[in-house]
């Protein structure tokens, strides 16, 4: 969950509105598992697994965006739902880079992003962007595997009440 919360701040800093939703639903969602594996509610555990295999598959998708693979571009505003031109918070603060403003040309917009250089970058942010993504799958598939443990616990611990 500190995971998803470090990435929730990240993706607020670059108002990506898409990932915001998500890392909030995922939040909500390992709040709902945590409680109901202290509850010993087994359907809400179940929720949880369910919505963690639907949240590796957005997390994949995030890396095939940012790597441009099959079609998607990392230049689109597809993470903004096309409301704004922002882009990811670590495109311009990544590690060792150096931001420096560049006058907007004469027929340029000021709004325009294009007229921020980035240099001396130690990671591009498609890939820092990658790693926090193959971190959550990673985590995610250890919950996967603790959920399931902790469901067959309560369908084993259930079925021995009933046969007393």
């Amino acid at each position: 969950m500190l995971s998803a919360l470090e990435r929730q701040i990240f993706d607020f800093l670059g108002f990506q509105w898409a990932p915001i939703l998500g890392n909030f639903l995922h939040i909500i969602v390992v709040i709902l598992g945590l409680f109901g594996t202290i509850q010993y509610r087994p359907r809400y555990i179940v929720v949880y697994t369910v919505w963690t295999a639907l949240w590796v598959t957005w997390n994949v998708f995030i890396i095939c965006f940012y790597l441009e693979v099959g079609g998607l571009s990392k230049d689109t505003d597809l993470m903004t739902f096309n409301i704004s031109v922002h882009r990811s918070w670590w495109r311009e603060h990544g590690p060792g880079c150096v931001r420096r403003v560049l006058p907007p040309s004469a027929h340029g917009m000021m709004d325009d992003y294009t007229y921020v250089s980035v240099t001396g970058c130690i990671v591009d942010f498609q890939y820092l962007e990658v790693i926090h993504s193959a971190i959550q799958i990673l985590l995610s598939l250890v919950g996967f595997v603790y959920a399931c443990y902790v469901i067959s616990i309560f369908m084993e611990e259930e079925d021995t009440c009933r046969n007393k």
